[in-house]
This record gives structure tokens, sequence and C-alpha cells, in this order.
């Protein structure tokens, strides 16, 4: 039996995965949402805020992980994650698991939990994550603290931020693949095979759109952020010339 989670901020593209993992029979709990997410989600969120009174902001765009790496993890936390996930922990499919975006927010504490289970980091270019709203957008919703704006493409950039250096923060599982949006889009069957190769599964083909990626090249709003380029150059991604 085989466990898996989908590791991404929200509009990262994480839909694709989880119907992808869903149509090849992965059961991914008894109440699925639209986007693949196992709902209902409350008591994910409430685990979130949890782990979140434990992270130290030390101002401007950086915060302090350490802690969550070596604190016993609180009983509530558990109780709440327990609880979510209460049919995929309970279902003997042999592959299973689960897809919701805060499961992210949760992550550190998440992999110690699950240490044997298979994680897939999805990543999507940041300039496309932040053109859509989404429910972690603003971060003190979910009680972490950062330098408050009413600019909504700041406030996204800023949540894509945080949930980035969190991952990145956190010790990588034994089990961990990292997988580009736009390469599942671009190159589906080289995509796909990496991911069985990691999974041990066979998995069903689902229509990609090419319209899905780069949708940032249409818009005519704010998109990129300085304190993108490092995690863009790290996957690859066209950081913009600095007008003269």
């Amino acid at each position: 039996m085989s466990m898996i989670t989908i590791i991404g901020r929200g509009h990262s593209g994480t839909r694709a995965i989880s119907h992808t993992l869903y149509t090849s029979n992965v059961y991914m709990g008894s109440l699925l949402n639209a986007s693949g997410d196992l709902v209902p989600p409350e008591s994910m969120y409430a685990a979130c805020r949890i782990l979140a009174s434990h992270v130290e902001w030390k101002g401007d765009l950086s915060w302090d992980f350490s802690q969550l790496h070596t604190m016993p993890i609180p009983a509530e936390f558990e109780n709440l994650i327990s609880v979510y996930l209460k049919s995929v922990l309970a279902d003997k499919s042999e592959h299973k698991g689960w897809k919701i975006p805060e499961t992210t927010l949760a992550y550190p504490w998440i992999v110690r939990m699950f240490p044997e289970i298979k994680y897939v980091f999805w990543i999507r270019n940041p300039r496309d994550c932040i053109l859509g709203q989404h429910i972690t957008d603003d971060l003190t919703d979910f009680g972490i603290p950062y330098p408050q704006t009413d600019d909504v493409r700041l406030r996204r950039a800023i949540s894509w931020k945080y949930q980035y250096d969190l991952v990145k923060a956190t010790p990588k599982p034994a089990n961990w693949l990292e997988v580009r949006f736009e390469d599942f889009v671009l190159n589906q069957e080289e995509t796909l095979q990496k991911l069985e190769d990691f999974l041990g599964i066979k998995l069903a083909r689902i229509i990609v759109r090419r319209d899905s990626i780069e949708r940032w090249k249409l818009d005519d709003g704010v998109n990129y952020f300085d304190f993108f380029a490092p995690a863009m150059t790290e996957y690859g991604y066209e950081i913009p010339e600095r007008e003269a």
C-alpha cells in the first residue's frame, strides 16, 4: 500500500495531477471538489493555523521555520489532520492519497507525521500563480504575519514566496519529486513517465491545454516581483529584463 500527497500553492496547476491520480484509480478521499481537493477543508485550515503560531516572523519577507523541525507536534494538530484525512487513512486501496493546496502550509509537520509517503512538489511559474484569487492570498487568514499591503497582486506574491520558503526550509522526505506544471502540459508523456517511475503505478492520460500556461503574457497587470527571481532561476523560468 502506498500513499501520495501533492505539495504546491493554490493555482499551481495541482488539479491536473489530482485528476490524473483519480483517473488512475488512486483513492483520493471520500469527497472531492471540482479542483480535486479533498473536502471539507476546515480541519486542515485549523491545523495550518496551529502550525503558523510557531513560525517566527523576522520582518519584511523573512520567517524563521526552524522551531517546526524540532518541537513536539501538538496533539491538536495531529487530531485535526486525522479528522481531515479520515476517509483516506481508513481506506484499504493499494494506492491512495490526497490533494489540497493548504497541505503546503502544514507541510513541515505533515512530513514528520508521514515520513514514508510519496510527496510530489507541483511547481508553476509564479507569474501565473498570482493571476487568480485563492484562499491563501492573505496569509493573516491562516495566522501568518507579513508586511501588510492593499496591493492584491503583491499580497498574492508574498503568499507564494512564504509557501516556497516554507517548503525549501523543510528537510526533504525520503520520497520526493518536483514537477513543473509547464512540463506536464508541454511534455506530458515524458513527465508522466517520470511520475510513473516515482509512484510505481501506471497513470492515465488526461486532456491538457496549451493555453493553461504562460497566461501572464496576456496579463496587463503587475505579475513579476524581484523576490521571485531566485526561485524562477532555480526552476528555469525566464526573468524579465530590467528596463533602462
